[in-house]
């Protein structure tokens, strides 16, 4: 179904709306030119001299991550300040919010058709998802990136796949499948497409094998990119380091605490943190019963709701179908962190933006969105400016963990780079202190030498 040409009485038409969700983006980021290189920033950028050149980026190839690693080309060829970085950053978060705003136009059509104030509806998910202050861990941390980046394709595979219901759809669907091979080459998490698919055709209406027959090309490209990364020597490294981490069962055990970690924290109430203190748990306990309990019903919730209320449905099994790359068998260092959100957000801000529009007071309505806006735009703006320098933002984390080690000797590291010693001593101190085993703080504290 295409998004009407002309938005009901009361509403603004989409120029208008894209126009909002720009410059409040804008807003928000404002201080993104003034970011500094940060932890990861060092290793595949500033140091990584296959993105210093076309030539280095070939003789890279094949490798990890070919797109995301030549829009780093781009940038450092154009200037290795970043600043550009950051600017290119905010451009394709930007690119995403669009795309939020015309998908989300299109398929509230279909999932809520009664919904009195569909255009103020995808208004409010565009605003939550380009304003809430998760999402700038993907954003101005420029080894984040892949996820912005690959999230962007992923968008706009999806838009095209709407878009081939208004004709040439042999086109549409190949731009879609192209867009598809876009977004793995930025970040492989987005072997998740043919599954949104799905999820968007269901929550339409169609049936799951209707569904799947119509998806079934992008099964059959799914399996051939999957085999073409694991051919690439780098990506079998990955895996292997992966399982040395820790077991897939043991694993999937700890992401219970992770994915409600990210819910209470930065999606709900905004407390963010660059490096959380979680460690994979060695018991079962109540706790984590009770949490699994609270997430299986809430999957479950939003499958029965996928045929009642499918905005609602659609909503809650996009969250966790975003989150499934991250937190699956597969291990990673991080049990989390913030940009792990930064596609899910999509669903609980769809969700926000319906409930918002279904407001019978639309006075109240508008200005709720418009205080939401504010809010989450000005702890955006916040947060971009702990990403200024790198004591700024490990003294952010360890204001959010003050018992990480880890983020104290990173803290102590940015001091001592920055050239005052007593505050790296300190901080080295005050890590051993929480962890008198931390190898990096005793060595970074030794070499640091007497006073």
């Amino acid at each position: 179904m295409s998004a009407p040409a002309v938005p009901p009485r009361g509403e603004v038409g989409f120029t208008g709306m894209a126009w909002g969700v720009l410059l409040a983006t804008l807003a928000a980021y404002a201080a993104a030119p003034g970011t500094a290189f940060q932890y990861d920033d060092f290793r595949v950028v500033v140091v990584d001299n296959d993105v210093h050149s076309w030539a280095g980026w070939w003789a890279a190839m094949p490798g990890m991550r070919p797109l995301t690693k030549a829009s780093y080309v781009a940038n450092w060829i154009v200037s290795p300040e970043p600043a550009g970085f950051a600017i290119a950053g905010v451009a394709i978060h930007a690119a995403s919010s669009l795309l939020v705003l015309a998908l989300a136009r299109r398929w509230l059509a279909a999932f809520a058709p009664a919904l009195p104030r569909p255009g103020f509806a995808a208004l409010a998910t565009a605003l939550v998802f380009a304003l809430h202050p998760a999402q700038t861990e993907a954003v101005a941390y420029i080894a984040g990136r892949s996820t912005a980046l690959s999230t962007m394709f992923t968008l706009a595979a999806l838009l095209a796949w709407e878009r081939a219901r208004d004709g040439s759809p042999a086109a549409w669907r190949a731009a879609t499948m192209l867009l598809f091979v876009a977004a793995m080459g930025a970040r492989e998490s987005a072997w998740t497409l043919p599954f949104a698919l799905v999820l968007v055709e269901v929550a339409r209406g169609e049936r799951m094998r209707e569904a799947l027959r119509r998806t079934l090309p992008f099964w059959g490209l799914a399996l051939v990119l999957a085999s073409l990364v694991l051919a690439i020597a780098p990506y079998r490294q990955l895996l292997a380091t992966s399982l040395s981490i820790r077991p897939p069962l043991d694993n999937l055990v700890a992401q219970v605490d992770s994915v409600v970690y990210l819910v209470t924290h930065p999606l709900l109430t905004l407390r963010l943190n660059f490096d959380p203190d979680l460690v994979a748990r060695e018991s079962i306990d109540g706790a984590w019963l009770a949490k699994v309990a609270t997430l299986a019903a809430l999957l479950a919730f939003g499958v029965v709701q996928l045929r009642k209320r499918p905005w609602l449905g659609f909503g809650v099994l996009w969250f966790f179908l975003a989150l499934a790359p991250t937190h699956g068998p597969l291990a990673r260092y991080e049990l989390a962190n913030d940009r792990q959100l930064y596609l899910a957000i999509v669903g609980p801000a769809l969700v926000a933006g319906v409930l918002l529009a279904s407001w019978s007071a639309r006075r109240v309505a508008n200005v709720a969105l418009a205080a939401l806006a504010v809010v989450l735009g000005a702890a955006t703006f916040v947060r971009v400016t702990d990403y200024a320098s790198e004591v700024r933002l490990w003294e952010a984390t360890v204001r959010a963990s003050p018992g990480n080690a880890r983020a104290w000797n990173n803290l102590g590291h940015a001091w001592q780079v920055a050239g005052d010693r007593e505050q790296a001593r300190a901080a080295y101190e005050r890590a051993l202190a929480i962890d008198p085993q931390h190898r990096k703080a005793r060595g970074n504290l030794d070499a640091l030498g007497s006073r």
